[in-house]
């Protein structure tokens, strides 16, 4: 992955554009903000990534945007079609708690943990660095905004792939959510172990 321009101006805007080379050809994307005109294709990546009990539903997703659409970044291709997506609310507990993914007034956007809800990307575009950036410019915010660490819940079979981005596991989540078995997973950014 090439990332020709990131720039960052204000806040956490986040826009980039990277390159991926595959044989000859290159496959482009960009990271960028959404807001609640990009809802109907946010709902459909949540829909194709996640199971349906765990899947963010329509009106949880709008909420999210409203409460905090600033931390809501999604990965488009040269098109301007969304084939990723990653979001998460601000706030002082140490893991994500169940009540977070359905209540978006639990934001804090002073909060010191920035959570990670989920980081979704279309099966055509996995393994071709799309949830490596969108996971750089998601946790190069959270430091940026002075977070202590991002924590995020995962499935067994992605801890190595969160590893990898930098994240330590710390052992099962108290999340139930959708009914699987969950994993907590720390960025520390303070430079703590």
């Amino acid at each position: 992955v090439n990332s020709d321009a990131v720039s960052q101006s204000g806040g956490n805007h986040i826009e980039g554009w990277f390159q991926l080379y595959k044989g000859e050809s290159v496959m482009e994307f960009s990271i960028c903000m959404v807001n609640q005109s990009d809802l109907d294709e946010l709902t459909a990546v949540e829909a194709v990534c996640f199971p349906k009990e765990e899947a963010a539903t329509r009106e949880a997703l709008a909420a999210r945007l409203d409460a905090f659409g600033n931390w809501f970044f999604a990965a488009k291709d040269e098109n301007g079609k969304i084939i990723g997506m990653i979001d998460g609310m601000a706030t002082d507990e140490e893991s994500i708690d169940d009540a977070m993914f359905e209540d978006a007034s639990l934001h804090r956007e002073d909060g010191a943990v920035q959570t990670v809800f989920g980081l979704d990307v279309l099966p055509a575009w996995r393994g071709k660095g799309v949830a490596g950036a969108l996971m750089q410019a998601f946790t190069d915010a959270a430091r940026q905004a002075g977070r202590r660490k991002v924590t995020l819940t995962c499935k067994e079979h992605l801890i190595g792939m969160y590893e990898h981005f930098g994240f330590t596991l710390i052992g099962r989540a108290r999340s139930v959510h959708g009914g699987a078995e969950w994993f907590d997973m720390d960025l520390r950014l303070d430079g703590a172990k």
